[in-house]
């Protein structure tokens, strides 16, 4: 297992601007200097369009480049051939810039729909989509995993995240069944898997065929239980810091390594600690968080 970071973690999310962020470059030489192996891509365009130019950037750090999010809307079949060549766009740059075989990591489109965004990290049975919505969401993954596929080679994983549709164990599991296990694979986000009401650890053990990448991200109790209880949308729980650093949530890190280890996987583990432009102090955040993985023997 190697050990990457994003630049989420610095606030470069797909749903915000990055005007306020860092500059690129100075998050490159804070993932490098703080101790990781790798990156994901980021939003598109944020390190360029250059696949040549992202990839000296990442040679003269000695950075990977593991993977990229991309979020797409999924709900409507009238516009998944847009999610298509968004997903595909993203893939060709990935491909072309590392050689590593990184993986495209597809979710709905996030803090979209303002019902689910309302309600993210308390949604219920009855929040549900119908079945057919469903089939259609599954045909939709399947159609970007495939075009992905022929067109770059590289594999699709399908990222569970809270304010979309497909945030709770049920709605993984809906998804799941309607795709195919060798062409979409999972990607365990243990922070929205958390606040989505799941349990991590299930997850892995439940679908650790399917898990071919994983981000590290913890959530805080406190500020999880105020937000249910206060009813907060998403952006204001991420706002009062739900996603917290590794080891100061409900995450158990610990017991995650040991059944990854065990599973003997051997892909990435992406460390995330999503804030908004401008919040925390990344480069500080992401030392603690890589000394805690260290000390977990990651």
């Amino acid at each position: 297992m190697r050990v990457a970071n994003a630049p989420c973690s610095w606030g470069v999310l797909e749903f915000e601007s990055t005007a306020s962020a860092p500059s690129p470059i100075e998050v490159l030489d804070e993932i490098a200097a703080t101790g990781y192996a790798g990156t994901e891509l980021g939003d598109w365009g944020f390190f360029g369009t250059d696949p040549a130019r992202i990839r000296s950037n990442l040679i003269r750090r000695e950075l990977a480049l593991v993977g990229a999010f991309v979020a797409v809307p999924l709900t409507d079949p009238a516009i998944h051939d847009t999610g298509v060549d968004t997903a595909v766009r993203t893939a060709r740059l990935l491909a072309a810039a590392s050689d590593l075989g990184p993986l495209l990591v597809l979710s709905d489109a996030t803090a979209a729909d303002p019902a689910r965004t309302a309600k993210a990290g308390r949604i219920t049975v009855d929040d549900r989509l119908p079945p057919n919505d469903w089939d259609a969401i599954g045909r939709g993954v399947e159609g970007i995993a495939r075009a992905v596929a022929d067109a770059t080679g590289l594999r699709t994983v399908f990222h569970p995240h809270c304010a979309t549709y497909v945030e709770t164990p049920d709605e993984i599991a809906a998804l799941m069944q309607r795709t195919s296990p060798e062409l979409v694979g999972l990607c365990l986000d243990t922070g929205h898997a958390t606040y989505g009401g799941g349990d991590p650890l299930s997850l892995l053990k439940q679908y650790r065929d399917r898990i071919w990448h994983v981000h590290f991200k913890d959530c805080s109790r406190e500020i999880a239980s105020r937000a249910r209880a206060e009813r907060w949308d998403y952006l204001t729980a991420i706002r009062h810091g739900l996603f917290c650093e590794l080891g100061r949530g409900s995450v158990d890190f610990a017991s995650l390594f040991d059944q990854l280890n065990a599973s003997h996987y051997d892909g990435w583990i992406v460390v995330e600690q999503d804030v908004l432009p401008s919040m925390g102090t990344p480069a500080a955040s992401a030392m603690r968080n890589r000394r805690f993985l260290r000390g977990l023997g990651v």
